[in-house]
């Protein structure tokens, strides 16, 4: 009997019936389909699917152009304008990589970010000028500067050898580009500080982008032509696949420059918005705005939330006001949102407290995530499902990264066993959904932004006056959670709380500055490690 499968012969991949998975084939597909609906909306402007379509084309034209290709790496220093919703289409049409960087980061980690990334174009908002421009003077490479000028905003200086008006006129709408010839090409170039103080480029690539953006779709049940309000940051993985998302359900991007409340129910109501998506805060700044702004909805209004689980009281305010909200999980590493909190009919019959503590849970898989387990980091085994058992949180699939670049020791860390290690700690539910309970190695959640410990303590150590210093998770209600600090002084030497605190806004982004010092001894185990589980108690009772 022969032993090859009458499966594996004359049955090849083809032209006609194989091609690779990528989320450019969505707007082609609005464009046609859908070309004179909303694609863009921002304050007075409105733009259709047919001319976004036409616009991104360009763009890429442009870049090609400009010698960008294949892997070429495109920097985007934007805030959620018009320009960044082109930029996820227009540089993948390149071929090239998006990088967004975080607009909230200080000048030595954008200057490393485009260094490491070896960013051969820069676009950039006027309000960003200082940062970029002393962050540009610590690279011995600069690349190419597009100004992307916003009438909304008033101030800055330009900092670019164009605008990107300019820039895109340069470019040719009927640009012919091509699909990846590798589904597994890059795509994205993300940083986050992981577990350590020095940030990690995620690669994601055309697959995994395609893939979560239709679990999106999926998972939050979003229907046809949504109209969604952009109060998450697109920097932040890639707006967490949103923007292909929408292109793929033909919907429309509100876009917000800031995230002010007003701004927000203003949108809401004009434009009969469906979804949003934010942190916490996003939350709790709607829940707390004035009775005015947040009358006047009479629409379903649906809301993702990720990082820490809104407290009761603000559930319950958004339910009062008619918002369904979605609990969500997920890192840069997994293209933001992989795990989500599958909400059941039989929950709506309980409680608002009980419901909360139910929408508190991270949730089980995406429809595109192949596996999500609890496992014991050491045997890789899957932990009990009893509620109780501690273990860490690991994913398989096709919405996990490439890898780190330029760091395959990181990279095989990660992907330890076959799976990849979240750092995130967690017990898993009888019904299968899991909650996290802890951070490996004290990252801590701020407004949707990770913070490494590691690396405000590294500030801490710069003052002269501190001989130690430790940093844990302190809850708030605004923010989630911000970094505490607790420090023990040098002999004879003295400092102010103030004084701590000034001198980590002096030295770092401001969000991720302590916002209360404890001056004390540290607790230490017997071979001398500082023991952060019990600073985090700490923290929680101040």
């Amino acid at each position: 009997m022969s032993s090859v499968s009458q499966y594996s012969t004359d049955l090849d991949k083809n032209a006609a019936n194989y091609t690779p998975l990528s989320p450019l084939t969505f707007i082609e597909r609005a464009a046609a389909v859908y070309p004179a609906r909303a694609a863009i909306i921002y304050r007075e402007f409105e733009q259709s699917w047919a001319e976004t379509y036409r616009r991104c084309r360009r763009f890429a034209s442009a870049l090609r152009r400009h010698g960008i290709g294949p892997d070429d790496t495109v920097a985007l220093m934007l805030p959620n304008v018009p320009a960044m919703c082109e930029a996820h289409f227009a540089v993948p049409m390149a071929g090239a990589v998006i990088h967004g960087l975080n607009i909230r980061l200080d000048a030595d980690v954008i200057a490393f970010q485009l260094r490491h990334g070896q960013a051969k174009i820069l676009f950039t908002d006027c309000e960003f000028s200082a940062t970029i421009e002393a962050a540009l003077d610590q690279l011995d490479d600069r690349p190419l500067v597009i100004d992307v000028d916003d009438p909304a905003f008033e101030g800055g200086k330009s900092m670019g050898e164009m605008d990107y008006e300019t820039f895109l006129a340069q470019g040719d709408s009927d640009f012919e580009w091509q699909l990846p010839a590798d589904e597994w090409q890059a795509i994205s170039l993300g940083y986050t500080s992981g577990t350590t103080g020095d940030p990690k480029g995620v690669v994601t690539h055309h697959r995994g982008a395609y893939l979560n953006a239709i679990s999106n779709a999926v998972a939050w049940s979003m229907g046809a032509h949504p109209v969604y309000l952009w109060t998450l940051p697109m920097f932040h993985c890639n707006g967490w696949c949103f923007p292909w998302t929408l292109a793929a359900l033909n919907g429309t991007s509100v876009c917000l420059r800031a995230v002010r409340d007003n701004d927000i129910f203003h949108a809401v109501k004009q434009h009969r918005v469906t979804h949003l998506c934010g942190a916490p805060i996003v939350l709790s700044l709607m829940a707390n705005a004035s009775d005015e702004l947040k009358s006047g909805i009479d629409h379903q209004v649906n809301i993702m939330t990720a990082a820490a689980a809104p407290p009761p009281a603000i559930l319950e305010s958004m339910a009062e006001l008619g918002f369904e909200v979605t609990h969500a999980y997920g890192l840069t590493e997994t293209y933001g949102p992989a795990v989500v909190c599958a909400w059941h009919e039989e929950w709506n019959e309980l409680s608002i407290p009980e419901q909360a503590g139910m929408k508190a849970r991270q949730g089980v898989r995406y429809p595109m995530l192949e596996q999500l387990v609890v496992m014991d980091p050491e045997t890789m085994q899957p932990v009990p499902r009893d509620g109780e058992t501690i273990g860490e949180i690991m994913f398989r699939g096709n919405i996990v990264m490439k890898g780190y670049l330029k760091n395959p020791q990181a990279s095989q860390k990660a992907f330890a066993g076959g799976y990849f290690h979240s750092g995130d700690l967690a017990v898993c539910h009888p019904d299968g959904y899991i909650e996290i309970r802890d951070r490996s190695k004290d990252i801590i959640i701020s407004g949707g932004e990770n913070i490494s410990s590691i690396e405000v303590e590294n500030i801490l150590y710069g003052h002269p006056a501190v001989l130690e210093a430790a940093v844990a998770a302190m809850p708030d209600e605004k923010w989630g959670e911000t970094p505490c600090a607790f420090v023990t002084l040098r002999d004879g030497a003295e400092a102010s709380e103030q004084e701590i605190i000034e001198f980590c806004l002096q030295n770092m982004a401001r969000f991720k500055a302590p916002r209360k010092v404890v001056f004390g001894t540290l607790p230490k185990t017997s071979t001398g490690k500082i023991q952060k589980f019990e600073l985090r108690e700490r923290a929680r009772e101040l």
